[in-house]
């Protein structure tokens, strides 16, 4: 098996794979290939001073040698058998593409400026979710870091970076990623991604990163030509061949993603990983490769706080349960059915998995008081039971979200949420989201209502390409609106660079007046998700449902003022505290913030009536003519 460190700190973190800078300018080169029978390091493989260099096969088929004389920056590759030269499967840099030579990286001559930092727990999470090449009109992790300054201001304290390890082409949404140990080229240099991490330090966010540990992309993975073993022989994923966890010679690749995990959290300094399509991991071994990899990275980092989160569709409790409660010990998973619930009753989506939601206000509280809403009922989608009863699991170990790169990239044409509802149920859902109990989750550009769409978009060679696109295309045939061919061939081309183009925020528009108004709310609920004891984890939880149009919560903290949420989602209605509750101790009531305070509408809405009329003189009444949000304080 490939050791992995085990280290109790960063500072002793010694890599087991790739090209590794040591003492006195020696690099270690290090590989797996079992079935091979000579494998050459190639320095130079494509210059005047090509070099080959036999490596020496030790146990398990690990090849591996020091050479005293390479320099940090040097291009390298390997030949196996004569065949290649190929690029490091555990290349720290790909300068010049996937398919060209690695480069050797020395991790250790980063200046980091902070040494105080200790993370971010998850009860003061508020996470926000970007794709570097799409964030800014740079797209580079450079770009990314000037914005930081502006997260930490809006509220957010976890920014989460979309997959960033190296994918064919210049863009992508990061999921077809090869080089998995290598920050893509199209956004950066590893230090620039190292600059991003220490700058979100200095300003007191946590970063994580997304890594997809389920598949390896369909163009530039020359992993199995390294070792046929990393691919299943059992199993079959939704991308093809399912990752090597529980076949033959399986030990060798649930370490070197292992590996991977400890790569990023301590060559990066990354605060965490959300984990991509943990359901897609087939794994029948007594001990899940992710709680494996969960254990190996509390041992291996220490004294800082990492967040680990999955997204995965099953709803199991087993993924948040410590591993003495035979669960995984991940901190949190991705609770689609909140999403799932609001998308339904504000835009009312009913095709492919939305079919299995209501989107009544009655099962929008069962996901908000549960964490998620399949529990063990059968789905009509899938024809099966799902989920499991997660009582016990603290709210804040569900994240929730109104949109993300999913929920938004795979609609026809990238819409959002605000693409297809009123302003006013917007705010109203935004509302609700952060003031839930569960960990809530933004995705760029919500905060301001972005009028830029978040699309699927590839940048792979013309063969490839026109699979994707077709294969994209044909995805949506089962859908009502697309059963047309001619229907069809509007949804944007993967490939096409307008696809990608219209995928890029356009940050002036946060001053217009259409827009501004939305970032001041985001400001001001984020301030009050901070400040307000009542809206942070520990508290208690009470609700009830308003007549089918909308909910009120009460978030009652174990000391000090409790909050009042009321919320009008969707027609019209009128709220009574006498009549309807939830009990909210105190003597008087005070209004904290209305979805509909002037200073958060656009310039069309201004001086229009539609706003609720509360009377908190007495035991409180608000009616609501719109959807809207009234937060409430009594003291």
């Amino acid at each position: 098996m490939i050791p992995h460190s085990a280290s109790p700190t960063d500072a002793v973190w010694r890599a087991g794979l790739g090209a590794c800078p040591g003492a006195g300018g020696a690099v270690r080169f290090r590989l797996w290939a079992p079935r091979r029978q000579q494998v050459e390091l190639v320095l130079d493989p494509r210059g005047p001073e090509r070099r080959r260099q036999s490596l020496s096969r030790g146990p398990e088929g690990m090849w591996a040698d020091v050479l005293d004389d390479v320099a940090v920056g040097t291009r390298y590759a390997y030949l196996l058998d004569g065949e290649g030269p190929y690029p490091d499967p555990a290349s720290r840099f790909q300068p010049d593409g996937v398919h060209g030579p690695s480069m050797v990286v020395d991790p250790r001559a980063f200046a980091w400026s902070d040494a105080g930092w200790r993370g971010v727990p998850l009860d003061r999470a508020i996470l926000y979710e970007l794709h570097v090449g799409t964030f800014t009109a740079e797209g580079t992790f450079a770009a990314a870091a000037a914005k930081l300054p502006y997260l930490a201001d809006l509220g957010v304290t976890v920014v989460e970076l979309m997959p960033v390890a190296e994918f064919a082409g210049s863009r992508n949404w990061g999921y077809d990623g090869v080089s998995l140990f290598a920050p893509s080229h199209s956004y950066g240099t590893p230090d620039d991604l190292r600059r991003l991490v220490d700058e979100a330090h200095r300003l007191g966010l946590a970063v994580l990163v997304d890594v997809v540990y389920n598949h390896f992309g369909p163009d530039g993975a020359y992993h199995a030509l390294f070792s046929p073993f990393y691919l299943s022989a059992l199993h079959q994923s939704p991308w093809g061949a399912a990752v090597n966890l529980d076949g033959e010679q399986s030990g060798p690749v649930r370490a070197f993603f292992i590996e991977n995990a400890l790569h990023w959290l301590h060559e990066y300094r990354m605060d965490g990983l959300r984990l991509d399509a943990t359901h897609g991991l087939a794994d029948t071994s007594p001990r899940h490769f992710v709680a494996e990899l969960v254990d190996c990275v509390r041992t291996s980092v220490t004294g800082r706080k990492v967040l680990l989160i999955a997204e995965d569709e099953r709803n199991l409790t087993t993924i948040v349960r410590s591993a003495a409660e035979e669960g995984w010990g991940l901190d949190a998973v991705w609770a689609d059915d909140f999403h799932h619930q609001v998308r339904v009753l504000t835009a009312g989506d009913r095709d492919g998995y939305y079919q299995d939601y209501s989107g009544s206000i009655d099962d929008l509280a069962a996901a908000l008081r549960r964490g998620w809403f399949f529990c063990g009922q059968p789905s009509s989608y899938t024809g099966r039971p799902r989920g499991t009863d997660p009582a016990g699991v603290p709210p804040e170990r569900m994240v929730i979200c109104i949109q993300n790169h999913d929920q938004v990239g795979n609609r026809p044409f990238g819409r959002r949420l605000h693409h297809q509802i009123d302003p006013a149920s917007y705010r109203a859902a935004s509302a609700l989201l952060l003031c839930a109990p569960e960990t809530p989750l933004l995705f760029m550009g919500q905060e301001w209502a972005a009028s830029s769409r978040f699309c699927f978009f590839t940048d792979h060679h013309a063969d490839l390409g026109r699979l994707v696109t077709e294969g994209r295309r044909a995805e949506f045939s089962r859908f009502a609106a697309f059963s047309d061919e001619a229907q069809r061939a509007r949804i944007p081309d993967p490939q096409a660079w307008s696809t990608f183009d219209r995928s890029r925020l356009r940050w002036s528009e946060q001053t217009q007046a259409d827009h501004a108004g939305c970032l001041e709310l985001y400001r001001a609920l984020l301030r009050l998700r901070r400040r307000e004891r009542a809206l942070q984890p520990g508290g208690r939880l009470e609700m009830v449902v308003l007549d089918g149009f909308g909910l009120a919560l009460a978030r009652l903290p174990e000391s000090g003022d409790g909050l009042l949420v009321v919320v009008c989602l969707k027609g019209s209605g009128t709220y009574e505290h006498a009549r309807s509750g939830p009990d909210v101790p105190g003597a008087r009531w005070e209004v904290v913030l209305s979805t509909e305070m002037p200073g958060f509408l656009s310039s069309t809405e201004r001086g229009q009536d539609g706003g609720p009329e509360i009377d908190a003189a007495g035991s409180l009444a608000i009616r609501f003519s719109r959807p809207s949000a009234v937060i409430l304080k009594r003291r």
